[in-house]
């Protein structure tokens, strides 16, 4: 048994040898070790920033920017009202949804209740945010809405 591991070897043409660099001109890697003669790229230390081209135009500058992309902004997965009729439950809260498995990724993100629909009962509902549509409909009905923080 150990005579067959012992003469296991990788695939033909998988295996590759490492280039071993600056060990003399008669390995092929001598003298500049493969970083060519001058300039940036054969000093010590050299590593480029990302997205940087060579002096060439980068393409992050190259490519056409449009609009406004607020850093800030906060992003919610949305529930609406109607959704709450199908799931036909009185009592809704984030940890219900999570067992429903709704969420998601959205107990990082938030959950806000929108207004789409009409509650024909008087739900309970706890959740990050909801619309002051949403929120009226739901109060309208006798039920209560619930804001907690994230």
């Amino acid at each position: 048994m150990s005579d067959a591991l012992s003469t296991l070897k990788p695939a033909q043409g998988s295996a590759k040898r490492r280039k071993r660099i600056g060990r003399g001109r008669g390995s092929g890697h001598g003298k500049t070790s493969c970083r060519g003669q001058k300039g940036y790229g054969a000093r010590s230390g050299v590593s480029a920033r990302p997205g940087f081209e060579g002096g060439q135009m980068p393409l992050y500058r190259r490519l056409p920017k449009r609009g406004f992309r607020n850093r800030s902004r906060q992003e919610y997965t949305v529930i609406n009202i109607r959704d709450l009729e199908r799931w036909g439950e009185a009592v809704v809260s984030l940890e219900l949804l999570g067992a429903k498995g709704l969420l998601g990724d959205a107990r990082a993100r938030g959950v806000k209740l929108l207004g789409e629909g009409d509650p024909t009962r008087a739900y309970k509902v706890t959740v990050h945010c909801a619309s002051g549509g949403a929120k009226t409909k739901i109060e309208k009905a006798g039920g209560e809405v619930t804001l907690v923080a994230r």
